[in-house]
């Protein structure tokens, strides 16, 4: 296990709900529990322990499987014991007459076939799904490759898909646009849908439209930016508008693909994008 792996367990577990939620999970063995059990266990509501476990998760702490129409979550023994083998493996550099022998207690095989954690899915949104949630989706995909996947959506899609300029300069950029198109967000609601840790919509309002309900456990957040479909102006200048909106959208999803993830709580995490709403506000790490 290397320094950044072991450093980002100890970083999900330096938590109390999330150390005790370790605890009920390892009381319960390898079969685990259902997250409506351990949310009695704990007392917690379902929303505040769904957070809690995908930062476990995201750590590789914890693995899920579904049941029926339940997901049932169990530790992962091995991965656990390498994390304390991390300290353990350095103790009295390994003498057993200064140190008991501790760092061979711990000793256990390679896990085959590692997994990888989980990624959190991000949906963002406009009303046409035509430029600013595609960029965001776009920028996303390439920054947060392996840690997010990025979605978008709009309340009234737009027929004829992206605009052709967002696409010519997310192609310039060097992103791949061939899977970017303009959708419902009706696509991301129901049971067969994938399941969104994050929603950010990037307009002043949604056609007067409340926002669906994506789930209890989602945390939202409203970065409202300039409709680039409302751009005027010569091609040049409107192209240097679309590039403000590029780096005003890259700057935020740089700062939030960064944000320590498995040491923030939910109420935390909801904090540090609300600020991300505003241009030039340093968020905290």
């Amino acid at each position: 296990m290397d320094i950044e792996r072991a450093a980002a367990g100890f970083t999900a577990l330096g938590q109390e709900t999330r150390l005790e939620l370790m605890r009920v999970l390892l009381a319960a063995g390898p079969s685990g529990l259902a997250a409506g059990d351990i949310a009695a266990r704990l007392g917690v509501p379902a929303s505040t322990l769904s957070f809690h476990l995908r930062a476990l998760e995201q750590a590789g702490l914890v693995a899920a499987t579904r049941h029926g129409r339940s997901l049932v979550y169990a530790p992962r023994i091995a991965a656990l014991r390498a994390l304390v083998a991390f300290l353990a493996e350095a103790c009295c550099d390994g003498d057993p007459d200064r140190c008991g022998d501790i760092n061979r207690l711990f000793d256990t095989p390679r896990e085959t076939g590692r997994m990888q954690p989980p990624v959190f899915n991000v949906l963002f949104l406009c009303t046409r799904n035509a430029a600013r949630s595609i960029m965001a989706e776009a920028i996303l995909g390439r920054i947060g490759a392996g840690r997010f996947r990025a979605f978008s959506a709009g309340s009234a899609p737009a027929g004829e898909g992206p605009l052709p300029e967002v696409l010519q300069q997310l192609k310039a950029l060097g992103h791949d646009v061939s899977t970017l198109h303009s959708k419902s967000w009706d696509e991301f609601t129901g049971p067969g849908a994938p399941r969104m840790d994050f929603v950010v919509a990037l307009c002043d309002t949604l056609a007067g439209q409340a926002c669906p309900d994506f789930g209890d456990t989602v945390i939202t957040a409203a970065w409202p930016l300039p409709d680039p479909a409302k751009f005027s102006g010569s091609p040049p200048e409107r192209a240097t508008l679309l590039n403000e909106l590029y780096a005003a959208l890259h700057r935020r999803l740089s700062i939030f693909a960064s944000l320590p993830f498995g040491s923030l709580d939910r109420m935390a995490l909801k904090a540090r994008l609300d600020e991300l709403a505003q241009p030039g506000v340093a968020v905290r790490a």
